[in-house]
Formats: structure tokens, sequence, C-alpha cells
């Protein structure tokens, strides 16, 4: 096919698109707004993945050179798509920098952006400088910083991992699981206790979901081999007493109030949907769910399809999702296009 597939978004989702196409031998102009490429892994400094414990910046590292080296693939970098008309085999989308890109078909491959923790703020975050984020403590390890308390540079001696933070929660608007947290979550606690030995780390929870194959890997062996304490809590809010964090709420199995001192209380925070999501939806005359994710079919007839005819999907655009699936989304979106682009050169011939 003369004209190339247009990938937008280059995370794994897309970046896995993008190469599948390519090694077709299907030319792919991938569009990404940031400066360079590689996703929310690459730009928020992830450490060690789920599940395969390599490092985001090699793993992911390495689909972006495998991408950016290919000769089927052209990257434009700070870049978005401002107008997209036409139809499948012959779409013509208008860039930021004034060039045009006539498409054959699109994958979206927009991702997700982090719940803000502001949006939580009995929960201490914004108020005090030693609640941070999972995102934050990705970022202390995989700099090699170490874990630190931001306040004064210490290491900490006792950490709390509050879960569901922006997801599960209908008084802001959340209803949805985050899907990977709970999992990173203890991850993140087992390379804690392995960076600091002595540090306590407990993770407070309204339920544990480390689904499928994450349970005994991840949930069983933090407690059992890392010695992570799990508490099943609601928690109302985080102060201080002037030396330290204070986390209070429930102690929900025992039904009693809870008062924890902690030096460092860690946010696990959710996806929320990309915050370009209504604009992307105008642009590109998408549907979006109720959640505001972009909105597909069931997968059983409609693989990777969006609402639109020759616009398709993958990855964490359409919810939240693990960095494994987004890949395996973004090659069956791949195929997706290929058949949709083929399609249409036949129907042209005929």
């Amino acid at each position: 096919m003369s004209k190339p597939v247009l990938v937008v978004g280059g995370g794994p989702a897309g970046l896995s698109a993008a190469r599948a196409l390519a090694d077709a031998g299907q030319a792919v102009v991938l569009v990404d707004k940031e400066d360079r490429l590689g996703g929310a892994p690459i730009l928020s400094g992830y450490a060690k993945l789920v599940p395969s414990h390599e490092w985001a910046k090699d793993a992911i590292g390495g689909m972006v050179s495998g991408v950016e080296g290919h000769k089927m693939v052209t990257v434009k970098t700070g870049t978005k798509v401002d107008k997209f008309d036409g139809d499948p085999g012959n779409f013509v989308a208008t860039l930021s920098d004034g060039s045009k890109v006539e498409a054959s078909a699109t994958i979206l491959a927009t991702g997700f952006t982090h719940f803000d923790s502001v949006n939580k703020p009995e929960w201490g975050f914004g108020t005090y400088p030693d609640v941070v984020t999972t995102t934050q403590v990705e970022q202390m390890l995989s700099t090699g910083a170490g874990v630190k308390c931001p306040s004064d540079g210490r290491e900490p001696e006792r950490v709390a991992i509050l879960l569901c933070v922006g997801s599960r929660d209908r008084q802001i608007g959340r209803e949805w699981c985050s899907k990977i947290c709970c999992t990173v979550s203890a991850n993140l606690a087992m390379e804690i206790r392995e960076q600091l030995p002595n540090c306590n780390v407990y993770i407070y929870y309204m339920d544990i979901r480390t689904f499928g194959l994450y349970e005994g890997e991840y949930y069983w062996a933090s407690q059992e081999e890392h010695k992570v304490k799990y508490i099943k809590a609601r928690i109302a809010e985080v102060t201080s007493d002037g030396k330290r964090l204070l986390v209070k709420g429930e102690d929900t199995l025992v039904k009693r109030p809870i008062s924890i001192p902690f030096d460092m209380v860690v946010h696990a925070v959710g996806m929320d949907p990309n915050v370009d999501n209504m604009t992307l939806s105008a642009i590109f005359n998408v549907d979006l769910n109720k959640y505001g994710y972009i909105g597909k079919p069931s997968t059983y007839a409609h693989m990777s399809e969006t609402s639109r005819p020759g616009v398709f999907v993958a990855g964490a655009a359409t919810g939240p999702e693990t960095i494994d699936d987004s890949i395996a989304q973004g090659k069956a979106a791949a195929i997706a296009a290929l058949i949709s682009a083929s399609s249409t050169v036949r129907e042209a011939a005929e």
C-alpha cells in the first residue's frame, strides 16, 4: 500500500503497532505530542516493570530504538494532529507542524493520564512534602537517588502505601479499578525493602487485586519473603503530629480506629482518561465511553475498532491497562489496520 498508516501516540501500544506494521512492510507515520517517544514508562521515569522486572529505560527504550531506527517509520515528536478528514483508505491528517499526512488507516494509542493526588487533598498530597505518589517513588528508584523523604533527604524507617488513590472512588467520580496498582505497589514495597532492609513497609487496602498469575509473585512474595505488612482499612485522612505523618482511619478487620505514624506516605495513583480525550474525540470523530476513555465495540467481532471505520485504538486509551497487554493490543490494532487498508485497496480495484 502506498499510503502509510498513521499511529498517534508513542507509548508501548503505539510503539508496538508501529513496529508490527513496519516489519510487515507497511509505511508508518508515528506522531507524538511529547518531545520523545516511550510514553508513561519513559516520560514518568518508571523503574522495574511488572512482571518482567526489566528496567523501563531498557525494555521500553529498546522498543523506541527499534522504531526510530526502522526505515519504514517516520517519527514526528512534539507534534499533534489538528485536523483529520476523509474515509478509510483516504484519510488526510493535518499536523501541528503544518504538514499533511495521507493515511490508509489510523491507530489511536494515546494512553492515559496519572490521577492527580491533589484531587484527594484529605490524604495529604500537596500539604506534606513526604506524601508522594508511586510514580515519584519509581523515579527515586530509576534515577538511583534512592528512596528518601523529600522534606529532609533522610531514609524513611516507616513507609505506608495507600491503595486505590483515584480508583474505585465514587465521591471523586472514579468508579473504575485501575487494574495494575495493587501489583505495582507490591513490587515497589519489595524494592523499598531490598534497598532499605530496616524500613517497615505497610500497604493499606480495601481489596487486593493482584490478578492472574501476579498473586504468588507479588502479593504472597511481598509478605512472606520481604515482610511487607498488609492492613485492610478505610483511610480517612493523612495529617502530621509535627514530627511524623499520621495515617488515620479504621482497621476494617477488627473494626477499630487507627492513627499510625510514618516517615513517608505513598499514594498508589490510578489511571485517568487522557486529558486530551475530549479533543481527540472531536478531531477523529470517535466516541468516548461513559468514563471518558475512547470507546470500542465488542472485541469478539470488531478487533481494535472505534466508532469510526478505519480508525483503530489500542492500549490504555480504552481504559486502565497493563504494559504487556497494551503491547499485545498494539499488534492487534496493526493487523486490523492492515486488513482495513488492504480491503479498501481491493474495493477500489474492483
